[in-house]
This record gives structure tokens, sequence and C-alpha cells, in this order.
């Protein structure tokens, strides 16, 4: 990871304790070392032995998009998706797979919206390969979607993950073609949706929820979980945790984390009045969402 923006980021935090929120930029290749302690949480032995004797890479091209979006903010890889991949155990995929088994129902299907370079969905598909089916999704920039398979090529998941475009908002009909059963039938839906820094913009909350709203499977073990950046701002987060009811959601945690340390406090709104851009940049926001009635 020589990147010169990455080389940048890692002088200001050193000299000014100014903690980055994205790394690499458009082009560049990124590489990512999954955690060896992600090993205990793998339902497949090859994956397990594979982290334990050597690390596991995954490298990233970070996208490019058409002139036209650059409003995505699709060209970085962003600390909220790191945070995210770093804690898969925190998803208890291992616990939830085990429900839907027990429901006689396989595979898990996961959805990542707001994919960008594709990390927690490759990882995901790495570590639960033969239990799991993963759809990537972002923006319909052909630049974009483009890159995000070439990154699931290039890490060998294809098997496992499938890169479906789509604009929150619209049809998802694309999206569930992928949560196909062997015999044919559709499911309702996907078990577990994941977003990292999918939140900044206000204007694409309603839209975003829309999306979840019809994709997210109907059942009492279906959960969402949303990583944010707290640059995003307060208000901004706020914003999305009012709307939740209006789609027949509730936030089961909220909590905000440090990015690199062990600290955990509780999600409030009001800072405290020391909440500057540099003490920010240091934290991320958990959310897991769930189906408020079934």
């Amino acid at each position: 990871m020589n990147d010169p923006e990455d080389i940048l980021s890692d002088a200001l935090e050193a000299f000014y304790d100014y903690t980055p929120i994205t790394h690499s930029n458009a082009g560049s290749l990124f590489t990512y070392t999954i955690p060896h302690d992600l090993a205990h949480i793998v339902t497949s032995d090859i994956c397990e032995n594979l982290l334990s004797t050597s690390p596991s890479t995954i490298t990233l091209k970070t996208p490019e998009t058409q002139a036209a979006n650059w409003s995505l903010h699709a060209s970085s890889i962003w600390v909220s998706s790191l945070y995210m991949t770093d804690h898969l155990s925190d998803l208890h995929i291992d616990d939830r797979i085990k429900v839907i088994q027990q429901e006689n129902r396989s595979p898990f299907y996961v959805l990542e919206l707001g994919a960008g370079a594709g990390l927690p969905s490759i990882a995901i598909s790495k570590l639960f390969e033969q239990d799991i089916k993963v759809a990537a999704s972002d923006y319909p920039d052909d630049v974009l979607i483009q890159t995000l398979k070439e990154n699931v090529d290039r890490n060998g998941a294809s098997r496992q993950c499938s890169v479906i475009p789509h604009a929150w908002g619209t049809d998802v009909s694309s999206l569930l073609h992928q949560t196909v059963s062997v015999s044919g039938d559709l499911t309702s839906g996907f078990d577990l949706i994941i977003a990292a820094d999918t939140l900044w913009n206000p204007d694409l909350h309603t839209p975003f929820l829309q999306t979840l709203q019809s994709t997210l499977r109907k059942a009492t073990s279906s959960r969402i979980w949303i990583v944010a950046g707290l640059h995003t701002g307060r208000y901004t987060l706020r914003s999305f945790l009012d709307q939740l009811p209006k789609f027949g959601f509730e936030a089961e945690t909220v909590e905000e984390r440090e990015v690199k340390g062990n600290r955990r406090r509780e999600w409030s709104v009001e800072s405290g009045g020391v909440d500057e851009e540099k003490e920010r940049r240091k934290w991320v926001v958990c959310m897991c969402i769930k189906w408020s009635e079934i």
C-alpha cells in the first residue's frame, strides 16, 4: 500500500494525529490482509487452514467513475469498509448460517449496497465459500461496475459473489434474481444486507431505505448492518435513523466505535461540545437494523 495519498495520510496521522477516512485513489491497487483472528468464524476448512498458516490477502483496484458520476465518491477505499471487514465476526454470519440451515434453507444470501471496490463482499465470499451467496452492488456506472467485477474475479470470489448494478429506489428485480433457489424459486430476499459509508447524503436516505425495504427477507433473523464514519455528521445520521419506522425497521443496536482502538460508546446525537472534525474522524457508527414487526 504505497500509494502517494496513503503516504501523506500516514504522515498526517503520525505528526498531527489526523486519522484518514479514505485510502488509495482512483486506479491504484490496494492490498488488504485478512486478520488471523477471523479464522474462528469461518465455516470452510479450506479457508480456516489458509488463514491459520499464512496471511490471506485481497487485492483491489480502486474504482474510477464516469466524469458525470464523480459525486458518488467511489474512488477511494473508505475506512468504514475496512472497519466492517476487520470486524466481520460482529455480523455473526456463522450463527446466522446455522439458523437458515435449521429452517432447511441454503445458501445464506448477503447483499452489499454501495460496494465500491467490494472489500467486505469479497472477504465474506472467501471466508464462507461453501455456505453463502453474495451480491455486490453499486450505482450503474459502467466504469465502476467493471472495476468491481474485476476485483471479484482477481480474488477468486466469482463463484460465490455476483456483481449487480443498482440505483437505490429503483426496481430491485435484478437484485432479488440473485436469490433464486436450486429449484428455480425466488426467495423473499436477502438474509443480511451490509453497507459502509452510504449515509453521507441525506437526499439519498429515502431511496436507500426503499431498496432495503424491498430486498431484506421478511424474517425475524434478517439483519441490516451499516457502518458509517462519524465524519458523516451526527444530525445526518440521526435523520436516517428517524426514518427507519416509516419503512418498517427499527435499530437493534447503534454504537460509536473507535477506528483504531477498542473504545466503544453509546450513540448520541449530542456531542457534548467536544466533537471537532479531528475527533470525529477517529470514530465510526455501527448500526444493526431489523424489521420492527414480522
